[in-house]
């Protein structure tokens, strides 16, 4: 691929940190969520409301947080409450307006794994677990994704339901009582995906700059859908690819303990 000043991440991140606004109240999942989200919060949606699953609301972490327990969070934000406040008040009181996720595997109606790789009890790979995930995922007005294809994580079938997207499709939220709109967009490393409005099957709607369709396809487990207005996602500008670098040297640092001291 052509080099165009950027890279794979930093445009899946930065489109994905675009995705949100000032208005929103985010609950943040640890990685690339909370690399897009935090993007937004220091260019162009200052006011957002990040809350993260161990209590922290409103943290401006200077640094991204290595997870929910990373002192960074409690340190930056305007107050903690007990992680069942956050659930029962917060997140199933509705107050939640995006839920911005990751995953190890993801199917085509948005259904992701974050529990086990093959069979439950003699799994080829045992992973994180849903932590929070399967809540965020009802609860939440609807969900953001951010996460890299590859054919190991865009599968037909995922092996595990963590957290319940679009189901099989249609109006299967519906038809179990789910109320919110569960995902509604997926940013990746090639392309923004939104689900079909009746199928619910996850469509390219852009390609990123330099991208094919035969790459996307390439790094995907079922037959690729496009919209019929596809359209080619915006290239980072300066603030977004200076902003986003910036935030990872900071972080890089203060991991490997090199970074400047915070004023006491």
């Amino acid at each position: 691929m052509t080099d165009l000043g950027f890279t794979p991440d930093e445009i899946m991140t930065i489109a994905a940190a675009r995705s949100l606004t000032n208005d929103d109240v985010c609950f943040v999942g640890i990685g690339a969520p909370s690399a897009a989200c935090n993007v937004a919060r220091l260019t162009h949606a200052p006011d957002i409301t990040l809350i993260y699953e161990s209590g922290t609301i409103g943290t401006k972490p200077d640094v991204l947080p290595l997870s929910i327990g990373d002192g960074e969070l409690c340190e930056t934000a305007l107050t903690t409450v007990s992680v069942p406040e956050m659930f029962r008040y917060w997140l199933q009181g509705g107050r939640i307006t995006v839920g911005f996720l990751g995953a190890a595997e993801l199917d085509k109606f948005g259904n992701l794994n974050t529990t086990v790789i093959g069979d439950y009890h003699k799994p080829k790979v045992r992973l994180p677990g849903g932590g929070g995930a399967p809540e965020i995922a009802s609860s939440s007005g609807e969900v953001y994704i951010t996460m890299k294809q590859s054919l190991r994580g865009f599968v037909e079938k995922i092996n595990f339901y963590t957290s319940f997207g679009h189901g099989d499709g249609g109006d299967h939220r519906q038809r179990l009582g789910i109320k919110t709109k569960g995902p509604t967009l997926l940013i990746t490393d090639l392309a923004i995906w939104r689900p079909d409005p009746e199928t619910k099957e996850f469509t390219v709607v852009s390609l990123h700059p330099g991208v094919t369709r035969e790459d996307v396809q390439a790094t995907c487990g079922w037959k690729v859908k496009y919209s019929d207005n596809l359209e080619e996602t915006p290239p980072p500008n300066d603030l977004e690819l200076s902003t986003l670098r910036d935030l990872k040297a900071r972080t890089k640092a203060a991991h490997e303990g090199t970074g400047k001291p915070k004023a006491a």
